[in-house]
């Protein structure tokens, strides 16, 4: 990058850069004591001064030799630089004013797209300091087998801890959703705009991460999440496997579950089953049982979907135990899960 000439530099531009050189801190301080015409100068050429080079340091300290600080061996600005300045000089709503109105470019980076180029070192630069709602909010903004690798990195307390926080995630204050876009801005190329971040999660973003475990890294994870939240332990236990995923087991570990069934509950899980599944799971037993089953389905009529519901649910549980006890297997599912 080409050096700055200093000599032609414009009051306001000096001034950017002296701002830079002092760190976001002590230029906070700075900026409080302009009025917002003079401000909006400051912010229009600040935003363009990305990189103060050596020579344009060594300046501005012989210029501002007698205010310079601490903070001196700051060199990086530009748009992340303003927006963290601005934020604590003004406060989060004024700084975004500010921007819109004298920095309008500065706002327009996708923080998905950046976090995206991260490698797994990277992020977990990135997150290692922070709380787990907000390592959970980062996850949310990533490729399912990324997060999946960065959640292996993790200490087992952090993993306990995110996985739930993901889980359970519906809405992502704007304070950390800022906060985080921020912080992104620093460890990648361009400003980022906050709303760019997603604020995703839910059990099924957990669930698609623990079937990227292994099985006992996320068999102690989902204990862990049971312990804390039972509620949302159950609701991740669905999304990992549901019943609609029985078609997805061998027939011999099909044909073993069935057995374990009560024939009442099968009919009424069944009532509302996709064809294909009713055929496979009613191929797991003899043609008469199949029947048998067949008949029954027709005779229930109209049926609560709260009673399917618990029916499928009570098979599931009889999956859990047979699985928990290493009689079927859940890894031909998960891998099917996993291509997916």
């Amino acid at each position: 990058m080409a050096a700055l000439d200093y000599a032609s530099l414009t009051k306001t531009q000096k001034l950017a850069a002296f701002l830079v050189v002092i760190g976001q801190e002590a230029a906070a301080e700075v900026v409080k004591h302009f009025e917002d015409p003079q401000l909006d100068l400051i912010c229009r050429d600040l935003s363009d001064l990305n990189v103060v080079d050596a020579a344009t340091q060594q300046a501005v300290m012989e210029e501002f030799a007698d205010v310079v600080s601490a903070g001196a061996s700051s060199l990086v600005g530009g748009a992340d630089f303003l927006q963290a300045t601005l934020e604590k000089a003004k406060g989060a709503e004024a700084a975004s004013q500010i921007l819109d109105r004298c920095a309008p470019n500065s706002r327009q980076g996708n923080s998905r797209e950046n976090i995206q180029k991260m490698d797994v070192r990277q992020i977990l630069n990135l997150v290692k300091t922070e709380q787990p709602q907000t390592m959970a909010f980062i996850l949310a903004n990533l490729e399912i087998t990324k997060a999946a690798e960065v959640i292996k990195q993790l200490t087992p307390e952090q993993r306990e801890e995110v996985v739930e926080r993901l889980g359970a995630m519906d809405e992502t204050s704007r304070d950390v959703v800022t906060r985080v876009a921020i912080k992104l801005s620093r460890n990648s190329e361009g400003a980022v705009a906050p709303q760019s971040m997603q604020r995703s999660g839910g059990a099924k973003a957990a669930a698609g991460i623990l079937n990227l475990l292994d099985k006992e890294s996320r068999k102690t994870l989902l204990a862990r999440v049971d312990e804390r939240n039972a509620s949302l332990g159950a609701l991740i236990r669905k999304e990992i496997f549901g019943f609609e995923d029985l078609g997805r087991l061998s027939a011999a570990d099909l044909q073993r579950v069935v057995r374990e069934v009560d024939s009442a509950d099968l009919a009424k899980a069944l009532k509302t089953a996709k064809p294909e599944l009713t055929d496979a799971i009613l191929k797991s037993v003899s043609k008469r049982a199949a029947e048998s089953v067949r008949e029954e389905i027709d005779m229930l009529g109209s049926i609560k979907a709260k009673e399917i519901n618990a029916a499928q649910d009570r098979i599931i549980q009889i999956v859990r135990k047979l699985e928990e006890a290493e009689e079927i297997s859940l890894e031909q599912e998960e891998e099917a899960n996993a291509k997916a």
